[in-house]
């Protein structure tokens, strides 16, 4: 399976290719198989997204996901959970004991 991905270009947001245009949601993904390069090479041209490649996924119960790491955090959002990441401006950061 492969996907169609790139970046939305008024927002910079991850978009995915539906088969009839992009979404934020990889849930929304079709497969573009050996059309890929070709329906990347026309987005980009008439300006409807930016630096738009085709990458590797596999199919779940879920939607598409896909293959390499990179794009499933790409996909999914952060591998870190934010409640529990360090704020610079706490005045309790780093008075905690280990």
């Amino acid at each position: 399976m492969k996907l169609l991905t790139g970046n939305d270009l008024a927002t910079g947001d991850v978009t995915w290719w539906t088969g009839t245009g992009w979404s934020r949601h990889v849930e929304d993904a079709v497969d573009v198989d050996e059309t890929g390069e070709a329906i990347a090479t026309e987005e980009i041209g008439a300006r409807r997204v930016n630096a738009a490649y085709v990458i590797d996924a596999v199919s779940t119960p879920e939607g598409p996901r896909p293959a390499h790491i990179k794009d499933r955090i790409r996909a999914l959002g952060p591998t870190v959970r934010l409640d529990l990441t360090l704020k610079p401006a706490d005045p309790d950061a780093g008075s905690w004991v280990i």
